[in-house]
């Protein structure tokens, strides 16, 4: 091939496009797994504390991330996510953690809070890593030669907060075995709700079909959490270096 058979524009356009994708990914996947094993050890310890110790007794209380991955939502799912939204969104989940209703001192509020507490823990997350940015910026300040650090630090910072506004939307979705189920099934009339937490056994195919099919509905159910990335990204925005606003895209 001589040099004038070699499109050098395109082989830059796609080397770049892989660069950037790789990128994406190196930020998003160490993020993404620390929140979803949160979410779920915020499940296991809140049921412990209503008084059922299955979690423990089966060691998913550990911030082992072994334990925690599932080969659906930990990885197939966020891929999928990614490829749909080109490596912008990477949604995903881990193992769900067993509990015994049954030994909740108080069924219906049992259910309600452990269910709840994990897409709380990723508002506590989504919250603190707004405030790392900002620390982030102030120490890029103060130490000029840990720009680079930084700027990469503050990323993933802000994907961060992305991915946790991402996970509170998502898993409140009701559709079961989603954490939103788990609320409202109290909301509709008892014979009604037997049948709506059957749907459970479909669950997992209702949600391949929905991130397939379904991009337009899961944007609109997105949307709050979009609107609330922006209101925390903007209180913080004067603090974000300029490599990292480049790194981020």
């Amino acid at each position: 091939m001589s040099r004038q058979d070699f499109d050098f524009h395109r082989f830059r356009h796609y080397y770049s496009a892989h660069v950037e994708t790789l990128q994406n990914v190196l930020f998003v996947a160490p993020v993404l797994l620390f929140s979803v094993i949160a979410h779920e050890y915020a499940h296991g310890y809140a049921a412990l504390r209503q008084g059922d110790s299955t979690a423990q007794s089966l060691g998913r209380l550990t911030w082992n991330p072994i334990k925690h991955i599932d080969p659906f939502l930990t990885i197939i799912m966020p891929l999928l996510m990614g490829l749909a939204s080109g490596w912008r969104v990477m949604l995903g989940g881990a193992k769900p953690v067993p509990v015994n209703p049954a030994n909740y001192r108080n069924l219906r509020r049992g259910d309600i809070i452990v269910s709840l507490a994990g897409v709380a823990t990723n508002g506590v997350i989504a919250l603190a890593a707004t405030v790392l940015i900002a620390l982030l910026g102030l120490l890029s300040r103060v130490a000029p030669f840990t720009h680079e650090t930084v700027a990469i630090l503050q990323v993933m910072m802000i994907y961060g907060i992305l991915i946790n506004l991402g996970l509170i939307a998502f898993n409140l979705i009701p559709i079961p075995p989603l954490d939103g189920s788990h609320v409202m099934k109290y909301l509709l009339p008892p014979a009604l709700s037997i049948r709506y937490q059957q749907l459970a056994r479909f669950g997992f195919l209702i949600l391949i079909v929905l991130i397939t099919f379904g991009k337009g509905a899961l944007e609109m159910w997105m949307r709050p959490a979009w609107i609330v990335f922006s209101l925390l990204i903007g209180a913080v925005d004067g603090m974000v270096l300029p490599r990292a606003r480049e790194l981020f895209g």
